[in-house]
């Protein structure tokens, strides 16, 4: 028995002798107040200079302009004050990330209109054309472009009485308070659908933008390029909280991969990271939004894990780091539920039209077999069209294992002794939003936060300096459907051991 143990079978023996309520409260107090006081806190700090000065001088070619041309004594001097700028810099990002998930709700939400949804297909026209429809020649141009001023139009309308619908509740707040915009005025309105314009044809002039980039990289017939391309591809774009399922079926199949490897053991797996949970806004894939927002990547991970054998449910730690307040907040008020026992229930849908490939549909109906029970799913919108949908009711001692801490992987990492450091971490299409100078850095702090020989999983490919604690081990294709590009490339990286 633990001298822990000892002691709270101690404290309930003499609390229990106690006559007063009173006594035995502050027996309790004095006596659980040294028990509280031995678990150390979890600080989250910045990388110091001395942290980052080997990738700044392995580097320097391509370091920010105000890190250049500098001697290690001024950088020494300087990296506090640039740290603190770079970090407010990078969480304004989120502000352009909240809106183009705001543009997603709008081509694709059916809880505010009864227009039909934009299709993928249709949008990748409106990208190729690098413009709105009205402009391009393509038949179903004038059609198109009718949907979409009503589907404005029909927003703004509903910011004006939002109810208890959240994602209007937060556009009514992203797009209305925060512009001071006034509904009730004409000419504010106006400007309103004119400000929605032009943030829609923004993310539609920048996904043509990535189509090309994507595809220049693809004619050189290289796809180490063509990978390299694909992980800076969104390095000056918002960053979006939004999420989907399929790249999860991707992280499963790495597990697998790499527990018959023995690069997982049996057991092996106490506490995990996940960074950029994401928060289903309006689905990143084909945009949904008839059931409430919901985080899906942490329970994702802990499935497999337990399905596999690789972590136990009684000893499994899940950490998610992200620099969302929406995000943190979602996930703390789900830990405070679980706490109170309430269950946590995620929808999950599909599209026959999308023609999975029958591995991932058979990873959709197995999804949560080892953490819930199935759950009636939500009707769907008579507008959001064929839907394949099931609900997982996930169990309270499942979700309260999850705690959220705000974190900007670039610049910050929790300081951890090393017996509490991570045994796996997961990071998919988080470093994209990132370009190679911040990807070496946000690569230090995930090496200060693994155990030796713990792993990284990732579908970027990082830069590996020569003097990095980090080395990739292998990486593993799934392909999501037929359709060109529907997959993902999972890359594992390992923590070396410290010299």
């Amino acid at each position: 028995m633990s001298v822990n143990s000892q002691r709270l079978q101690s404290l309930m023996f003499l609390i229990r002798s106690c006559r007063s309520p009173l006594t035995g409260f502050l027996l309790l107090a004095l006596l659980v107040w040294p028990l509280s006081a031995q678990t150390p806190k979890r600080r989250v700090g910045y990388l110091t200079y001395q942290d980052a000065q080997p990738v700044i001088a392995a580097l320097d070619e391509i370091l920010p302009p105000d890190l250049k041309a500098k001697s290690s004594d001024e950088l020494a001097s300087f990296w506090p004050g640039w740290i603190a700028r770079r970090d407010a810099e990078i969480r304004n990002r989120l502000a352009q990330g909240d809106e183009d998930s705001l543009v997603n709700f709008l081509l694709f939400g059916t809880s505010y209109t009864k227009q039909p949804r934009v299709t993928p297909q249709q949008v990748a026209h409106l990208e190729q054309a690098g413009k709105m429809a009205p402009a391009s020649t393509s038949p179903e141009a004038p059609q198109l472009s009718r949907v979409l001023q009503a589907r404005i139009d029909d927003l703004v309308r509903a910011l004006a009485a939002p109810g208890k619908n959240e994602r209007l509740l937060f556009a009514r707040r992203f797009l209305v308070e925060r512009k001071n915009y006034r509904l009730n005025n004409q000419a504010s309105r106006a400007q309103l659908k004119a400000d929605l314009v032009a943030a829609l044809a923004r993310v539609l002039d920048e996904g043509g933008s990535y189509a090309k980039t994507l595809e220049a990289a693809r004619l050189l017939g290289n796809p180490s390029e063509e990978l390299a391309a694909r992980s800076t591809l969104y390095r000056t774009r918002g960053l979006s909280s939004d999420t989907s399922l399929l790249p999860n079926f991707a992280i499963e199949q790495s597990l697998e991969a790499l527990k018959t490897r023995n690069l997982l053991a049996a057991g092996s797996t106490r506490r995990v990271a996940i960074i950029g949970p994401g928060l289903d806004f309006t689905d990143k894939q084909e945009g949904y939004d008839f059931y409430p927002q919901q985080t899906i990547q942490p329970f994702a991970v802990i499935d497999p894990l337990l399905r596999l054998g690789l972590a136990r449910p009684d000893t499994l730690q899940v950490t998610t780091f992200d620099l969302s307040p929406r995000v943190n907040d979602h996930i703390t008020r789900a830990r405070q539920r679980a706490q109170r026992r309430q269950s946590y229930t995620v929808q999950l849908l599909r599209s026959p039209q999308a023609q999975w490939k029958p591995e991932a549909v058979q990873y959709w109906e197995r999804f949560g077999e080892q953490i819930g029970k199935p759950a009636p799913p939500l009707a769907v919108s008579t507008n959001a069209g064929e839907l394949k949908l099931r609900a997982v009711r996930i169990r309270p001692d499942i979700v309260s294992r999850i705690a959220p801490v705000d974190t900007n992987i670039v610049l910050q990492h929790l300081d951890l002794p090393p017996a509490e450091r991570f045994d796996l971490i997961v990071a998919t299409n988080i470093f994209v939003y990132y370009d190679i100078f911040e990807q070496s850095l946000a690569l230090l702090n995930v090496a200060r936060m693994l155990r030796p020989g713990g792993l990284l999983l990732s579908n970027n490919a990082l830069l590996e300096l020569p003097f990095s604690r980090m080395r990739s081990v292998g990486y593993l294709t799934t392909a999501y459907s037929d359709r060109p590009d529907d997959g993902d490339h999972i890359v594992w990286y390992q923590r070396l051991p410290d010299q």
